[in-house]
């Protein structure tokens, strides 16, 4: 009677739900102890996994779900074990249970989501897992947190009947840490069951094109959702980007070819936003150009990557002053957004409401997941800018990471002042709000110190992003009560200083979380989060990466990161070979990226950030860090900006010469705080430079290559 029940219940939940079940289930007879671990998602979740999964497992349930008569109804039609996590003795009933041979089902969670991303996961499987040896099987549950069944809040979007998906993952196992007390062992279990699950949420991502995502996001949050808003202060929905979207792609797919790379030239503001998405709709890869490169810079991106045509507005050229610079670029043409609303006729217009906005998805052009989707340019700190080709795979395979790791939802909002030029701003502050359905607001410049706090203020930010730089300066003219509604402040694209960290936390009483990437990564390789922080890291590598850490001679206290996974770039596009794909390659193999940062990783994982091997000098025979350097002088001297760099001695290779804000800054200064710290002598600088400014790129980063001159003229 129960088998047909389960038959009666399994044909009923796939008419209603369209069940899907991904995955391999072949061969799982074959372990001896098998233990099922699922995220949870919803109240349906133990009823789905009893009916899909091709096994006769025993559910672990929490004894106050028994008591519950509807759910003890749910229960007559499977095995279940009843515990209570409270009490010493649960644990041992569960590895009890395991060792008899049946498989066993668990929610590592313990308790429904009410974000909608992955909770607190608790040692007790973890310790479980490892103490028995049992072989695990991650299985990933997808659409049921969207039903009434679950606990998300009310801004999150609902149906009645969503489609619901079981994305079944390889097995594997869990090995008891070795070393330390009973309770350290048992921590270290529960963080790697962390981060198996986070690798399995990352795992069961859908294979797609951004455009792709984007109608599934609308058609998930409903087109009427309103999420984006800007400077012009209007608010735009799925079914307004959508819009935007169709039709810019559609009017400049006419000046342009498929597959050509296209310059974007524009500001933070929702049309910028529309026009990538179009422009992948149409199978043309926008090309975002760094309007405060200057013209050197432009021109270097506009020779790599092939750019004939750059879209642009003339306001935005007039507000900038930037027509001096397009009216220099040589072998360009430059389309505004202006003309193109007025070449709009009656024709686009039937066709955009009658076809294209009904039916998104056949009104693209097909591209695949490996195509090019973004051209972005490093920033020239170091050198002429490269273009880095990003494919659709790349991006959307980062958000998938942020998202495995980091409980973005609709109920955030995220303020974006940093350039969509920038692979920061582009990724966690555009693409990363429309996927998952955050709110964002575009601001145009991350420099209006006192304007953005107030922004953050007024518009109830919850996640705020910025570099270092950027990010001590909002502390500076900030209220203390402007970010009293902040969740997240994220800072990348430069080292955090330690004074920026302590200012938020005393004056905002807010915790600064520090992420690491590149634009060769699109860009996100890691990031401290709530459930894994360590101050002074930049957090745990990202699921679905791999690391080499290869030694350098003279460094002793790190190596080179080389990383590889699905979110590395197809390659770059270099002044000396326009138009040419350069797939990434380092001594770790091909597929493989150098990031050319010295760092090193502690036994949880979490990775510190020696410095850049460009940025060591070799001082009479010995490696110097120059951001070592850098950090004494702001030990020495906390209020002002510092930075450092090289010039050749013949007697000694090189020296450090140190730029600094600080007018009385000296060298005895720097001795003093150098024994009060432990730096070694030779970190001092011989020579010291007081400046008004340091140089800086638009992005925030310091200009080496101008310190650089600097250097060598001092």
């Amino acid at each position: 009677m129960r088998s047909l029940i389960k038959r009666l219940f399994r044909v009923l939940a796939r008419a209603l739900f369209r069940v899907r079940v991904g995955g391999s289930s072949e061969g799982l007879d074959a372990h001896a102890r098998l233990l099922v671990i699922a995220n949870h998602e919803s109240f349906l979740d133990g009823l789905l996994l009893g009916l899909f999964l091709p096994l006769d497992p025993v559910f672990v349930v929490h004894t106050g779900v028994v008591r519950n008569p509807l759910f003890r109804l749910c229960l007559a039609l499977v095995d279940y074990l009843a515990v209570d996590p409270t009490s010493p003795m649960a644990m041992k009933k569960v590895i009890r249970l395991i060792e008899t041979g049946r498989p066993v089902v668990v929610f590592p969670e313990g308790r429904i989501t009410t974000t909608g991303s992955l909770m607190k996961v608790y040692d007790g499987p973890a310790f479980v897992a490892a103490k028995t040896g049992a072989t695990l099987l991650p299985v990933r549950l997808d659409g049921a947190a969207r039903s009434y069944f679950s606990r998300l809040s009310g801004r999150h979007p609902r149906r009645v009947l969503p489609q619901i998906t079981l994305s079944i993952q390889a097995v594997t196992k869990l090995k008891m840490p070795e070393g330390g007390t009973a309770r350290e062992r048992r921590r270290k279990a529960g963080e790697a069951m962390r981060r198996l699950m986070q690798e399995m949420i990352f795992a069961s991502r859908p294979t797609q094109t951004l455009f792709e995502a984007l109608c599934d996001a609308a058609s998930i949050q409903g087109p009427g959702r309103r999420l984006i808003e800007d400077m012009k202060q209007i608010e735009y929905s799925y079914q307004d980007l959508l819009k935007m979207a169709l039709m810019l792609g559609r009017l400049v797919g006419r000046y342009t070819r498929p597959g050509e790379h296209v310059g974007v030239l524009l500001p933070n503001l929702a049309p910028t936003l529309g026009l990538i998405f179009g422009l992948n709709a149409h199978a043309r890869v926008p090309a975002m150009l760094n309007y405060t490169a200057g013209l050197e810079g432009m021109q270097a991106a506009c020779t790599a990557a092939q750019i004939a045509t750059i879209v642009s507005s003339r306001a935005f050229v007039t507000q900038a002053k930037l027509a001096d610079k397009i009216a220099a670029l040589q072998g360009v043409r430059v389309i505004y957004l202006e003309d193109l609303r007025e070449e709009a006729g009656l024709g686009d217009k039937l066709w955009l409401m009658l076809w294209a906005i009904r039916f998104p998805r056949w009104a693209m052009q097909r591209v695949g997941p490996e195509s090019a989707a973004v051209v972005l340019f490093t920033s020239g700190s170091e050198g002429v800018p490269k273009g880095v080709v990003l494919s659709h795979r790349a991006l959307l395979a980062n958000i998938a990471q942020i998202r495995a790791v980091i409980d973005f939802s609709v109920d955030d909002k995220i303020l974006n002042a940093l350039p969509l030029f920038h692979s920061f701003g582009l990724m966690a502050g555009g693409l990363l709000p429309v996927v998952t359905g955050a709110n964002v607001f575009l601001y145009p410049s991350p420099l209006h110190y006192r304007v953005i706090p107030e922004l953050a203020y007024d518009r109830n930010c919850t996640v705020l992003l910025g570099t270092s730089t950027f990010l001590g300066n909002y502390a500076k003219n900030a209220h203390p009560y402007d970010f009293y509604r902040l969740r997240y402040v994220i800072a990348g694209a430069e080292k955090l200083s330690e004074s920026v960290r302590n200012v938020w936390f005393e004056k905002f009483g807010i915790r600064i979380f520090e992420g690491y990437g590149a634009t060769e990564t699109a860009p996100v390789l890691a990031v401290n989060t709530p459930m894994a922080y360590r101050t002074g890291t930049v957090g745990q590598l990202l699921p679905g990466l791999r690391a080499e850490i290869l030694a350098v001679p003279g460094i002793d206290n790190g190596g080179i990161l080389h990383v590889s996974g699905p979110n590395i770039m197809s390659g770059y596009l270099r002044v000396e070979r326009p138009g040419v794909v350069q797939p990434p390659v380092s001594a770790a193999g091909e597929g493989w990226y150098e990031t050319g940062d010295v760092v090193n990783v502690d036994t949880d994982g979490f990775l510190r950030i020696v410095g850049r091997v460009k940025r060591f000098a070799k001082v009479a025979g010995e490696m110097i860090s120059l951001e070592s350097v850098e950090k004494l002088a702001t030990q020495a001297s906390s209020l002002a900006l510092h930075a450092a760099s090289t010039q050749v001695d013949e007697a000694r290779g090189e020296n450090v010469v140190l730029f600094t804000t600080d007018m009385g800054l000296t060298r005895e200064t720097l001795q003093a705080a150098a024994r009060a710290g432990g730096w070694p002598e030779i970190a001092v600088p011989r020579k010291i430079k007081p400046v008004d400014a340091l140089p800086l790129l638009g992005t925030g980063k310091i200009d080496y290559v101008t310190l650089k001159q600097w250097a060598e003229a001092a």
